[in-house]
């Protein structure tokens, strides 16, 4: 009895070994659970390491750079007013013509034929009118006769300047000094009204057109100057503002400016992308942040500031841009502290701890 009595305490061991070592895993795994905790914690709790920057006024040139383009001073697209057939051609492509220039000439010989007709009908008409003048002086004629003879003179005038006013409209003259692009007809061509035969520009003189943002409108007035530059070129070109739109455009946003460019040379070519830099003044006393420092909303800018050793998020409103900085016209003082480094891991009311601090 003892012995069978031993045998099952025995059987139980294992049991009670499984369940000492659950307990005691359960245990190890809340602690080491506390432990992690308490690490997270800590972790949460430590200042994050950034750099900063001390805001501070300073003098800068208020310089806004925009894009552009130019444009020939005057351009059009030379267009027959009536249908015809070319029989003189003078458009040479690339080259400069003077204002009044015959360009292309249209068939008009039918028109030459009636001009020619009713040239002679009026010679008669007006012989008759002189003979009708000298009887009606003794009352050869009556008034009502006369009066017929002269109406008819001057009906036939009229026809002789419609027939020229056609004449003329076979004619495509050149309307400005300009250079001629390149021509879409040849000589014997069958055109009609509103074909484009070529383009002419006025290219000794050009404009520049760009936009600047609403912001700077006020700023834009008549004989300001700008520089600017084009694509495969550093050198700076100058220009002056002639006008400006007098609305602000609704989908932009932007006020359109027109300039005028002072020296036009043969590597600026109208239709060039510009890069506009205007001048509006010198601010003197200008908060400027580094650029990094932005962090842009939806609606907004806003900026992270030390204020008594913890993070705060402020809403600012930016002005001047330049190569590294901004300018925060709105939102922030003289000597506050932003930070330029680690923006996006820091939270509201964290803990700050500054590595660097720039004057």
């Amino acid at each position: 009895m003892f012995f069978a009595k031993k045998l099952k305490n025995m059987k139980q061991l294992p049991t009670l070994f499984l369940l000492f070592s659950l307990a005691g895993a359960l245990a190890l795994c809340n602690c080491q659970g506390s432990m992690g905790k308490k690490q997270q914690a800590q972790q949460i709790k430590a200042a994050p390491v950034v750099e900063g920057f001390v805001v501070k006024p300073k003098a800068i040139r208020q310089i806004v750079t925009v894009s552009g383009t130019l444009k020939p001073f005057e351009e059009t697209v030379l267009m027959p007013e009536v249908a015809g057939r070319v029989v003189e051609l003078n458009l040479p492509e690339g080259k400069s013509v003077k204002q009044g220039t015959l360009l292309v000439k249209l068939f008009d010989g039918d028109l030459q034929a009636s001009l020619q007709k009713s040239e002679a009908q009026l010679l008669l008409a007006q012989q008759t009118e002189k003979r009708q003048a000298e009887l009606i002086k003794i009352s050869g004629i009556s008034q009502s006769d006369y009066d017929q003879a002269v109406l008819l003179v001057h009906s036939i005038n009229a026809d002789i300047e419609i027939i020229k006013a056609q004449i003329r409209k076979t004619l495509v003259l050149a309307p400005f000094d300009g250079v001629i692009g390149l021509r879409a007809i040849s000589m014997g061509a069958e055109v009609s009204p509103g074909m484009a035969l070529a383009d002419i520009r006025a290219v000794h003189q050009l404009k520049l057109d760009f936009s600047v943002p609403e912001k700077y409108g006020m700023a834009i007035k008549s004989g300001l100057g700008v520089l600017f530059s084009v694509q495969g070129s550093d050198e700076k070109n100058e220009a002056v503002v002639i006008a400006s739109e007098r609305g602000i455009d609704a989908a932009t946003r932007n006020l359109k400016v027109r300039a005028v460019v002072k020296h036009a040379n043969e590597s600026l070519i109208p239709g060039a992308f510009a890069t506009v830099d205007l001048e509006l003044g010198v601010h003197e006393s200008a908060l400027m942040v580094p650029t990094q420092t932005i962090i842009p909303q939806e609606n907004a800018k806003q900026v992270i500031v030390s204020k008594n050793g913890k993070a705060v998020f402020v809403t600012i409103e930016t002005g001047v841009r330049q190569a590294t900085d901004i300018e925060v016209v709105k939102g922030l003082s003289a000597s506050d502290t932003v930070v330029t480094t680690g923006i996006l891991f820091i939270k509201p009311g964290m803990d700050l701890k500054f590595s660097k601090v720039t004057q």
